[in-house]
């Protein structure tokens, strides 16, 4: 097969007209020269130029390579450029995988604001209600880097973003509208609205009752802490929600705990992690959890 090489010399040997032009050109000897172009007339079986006393003439055969030729140098050198662009982090493919709540709240903005300031990066987005699925996820090499709470447990490279507040939500009219802020025992006493086991909120909500000594009166369950908050204020029971279920919707009563209870943000990065991976999530740390991460209320 023809080399990148010959290829180039074929090109300066047409556009310059002579050897010792086209190895100038080149920064080769003119024998180096000669030898790239006999290779390549052996490889494709016929002369690429015919020697003259003085210069050289392309053949038809020459030029038709030649014109080939240029358009793999073309390529060739956009692929070093594409290759060095992934390397700086400035192009390439970024696979997210996201804690479903964050998306709108943390995630949008950011990939907005990379898509305009690097073209050139195309982003993959999973979303998932489980910390623990989602870091298997990163495991078995379906992603980049996830963002969202903490597994269980990792192996992974981790950065903390900041810090999530909970928040609980009632209905408009509920008591809860009256206080500044709430107790989880009084979260207790009401009807409750709880997590389906595959959300990994619900193992966190029962760890939040048990480390508290208390029990929540569970009357549904949903997959989905956005939906969770819009039943909520709809006064089908109380929900306690992250802040990013929210999503900007103030819809209903939302309420601090009294104290705050607060979770990590944080993204998880397979090490060693890709530089565009790097320069993500150095970003998403630049920018900030939108609010701080706290909740405010109108």
């Amino acid at each position: 097969m023809a080399t990148l090489r010959a290829l180039e010399c074929l090109v300066a040997l047409v556009e310059a007209g002579s050897v010792t032009n086209a190895a100038a050109a080149l920064h080769l000897s003119q024998p180096a020269l000669s030898h790239q172009i006999s290779a390549l007339e052996k490889e494709i079986g016929t002369p690429v130029v015919e020697r003259l006393p003085r210069g050289i003439r392309p053949t038809a055969a020459g030029l038709a390579v030649a014109q080939e030729a240029r358009n793999a140098l073309h390529h060739a050198a956009l692929a070093v450029t594409i290759g060095r662009k992934v390397a700086e982090g400035r192009a390439g493919r970024l696979r997210i995988a996201s804690a479903e709540t964050m998306t709108t709240w943390l995630l949008t903005p950011a990939m907005r604001e990379w898509r305009l300031r690097h073209p050139e990066v195309a982003f993959e987005l999973s979303e998932f209600s489980s910390a623990d699925r989602m870091d298997r996820f990163l495991s078995d090499g379906h992603a980049d880097l996830i963002v969202g709470p903490r597994p269980t447990t990792t192996s992974h490279h981790v950065e903390t973003l900041g810090v999530e507040e909970m928040v609980v939500v009632a209905g408009p009219g509920h008591r809860f509208a009256d206080e500044a802020a709430v107790g989880l025992a009084a979260v207790a006493k009401e009807p409750f609205i709880h997590y389906d086991p595959e959300n990994g909120m619900a193992a966190w909500v029962d760890d939040l009752a048990a480390e508290h000594g208390i029990a929540f009166d569970t009357v549904l369950r949903t997959r989905s802490p956005r939906t969770a908050a819009q039943l909520a204020a709809a006064d089908m029971g109380v929900a306690i929600v992250p802040v990013s279920a929210l999503s900007g919707r103030r819809d209903g009563t939302v309420r601090s705990f009294d104290p705050p209870i607060l979770r990590d943000v944080i993204a998880t990065m397979a090490a060693p992690a890709d530089a565009l991976s790097r320069r993500f999530v150095a970003g998403l740390r630049r920018r900030g959890l939108p609010d701080d991460g706290r909740a405010t209320f109108l």
